[in-house]
């Protein structure tokens, strides 16, 4: 399967609680549910689209507790997003869930890079992160995330957890999609191309 991550974004690269004031407040973050004011159908169709292709999933923790407090109390099985979630193989990668009672889901602890490089081994079409940023920070260090689907937001917070970070591997990526939505949401999908190369504008002398 290929791995892909989907995440929103504030312009300054902020992600955390973007649902709702109470989803995240670690740090002290004040923020959240900064993503509802611009939320409309481009976004919606989208979203969709990118369920439609999933086979499985892979969560941190801290998204899967907001997630699995949600979404389950979404009973249409028609719902695009809902009807995935509560149904599909979701994995949960954590050093402190003893279990997890979400339908479908298996925690995963030790080492967590090992046992994601053996998902992807698996046929399918994607394994995809939503959100959880420490998963994804620590997955992209190990080059494991294929295809990245980020959602810029206009909106700046100063403030925050950012997807990038220091410390990242140097990467280079090819866009592979792009787009705005009705509210100014800028759309791009991104796939790893490998290491950072470098030039320089010197003039020659």
């Amino acid at each position: 399967m290929k791995i892909t991550l989907t995440t929103f974004l504030t312009l300054d690269g902020v992600m955390q609680a973007p649902g709702g004031p109470d989803e995240d407040t670690s740090g002290g973050f004040e923020q959240g549910g900064w993503v509802v004011p611009f939320a409309d159908e481009g976004m919606n169709r989208f979203m969709t689209g990118v369920f439609d292709r999933v086979d499985a999933f892979l969560l941190g923790r801290r998204t899967y507790e907001i997630f699995a407090g949600y979404w389950p109390k979404v009973t249409d099985e028609s719902d695009p997003v809902a009807g995935r979630l509560n149904a599909l193989p979701k994995y949960v990668a954590s050093t402190t869930l003893d279990k997890a009672d979400w339908n479908n889901s298996t925690v995963m602890s030790g080492d967590i890079a090992q046992e994601v490089a053996r998902l992807k081994e698996l046929p399918g079409r994607e394994l995809q992160i939503h959100g959880s940023g420490a998963l994804a920070r620590s997955l992209m260090r190990r080059d494991l995330i294929d295809e990245y689907n980020l959602l810029f937001f206009p909106v700046v917070l100063g403030a925050g957890q950012r997807l990038f970070d220091d410390g990242g591997l140097p990467t280079s990526f090819e866009l592979t999609r792009s787009g705005t939505t009705e509210s100014g949401i800028a759309i791009h999908t991104y796939r790893a191309a490998g290491r950072a190369s470098y030039g320089t504008f010197a003039l020659d002398e």
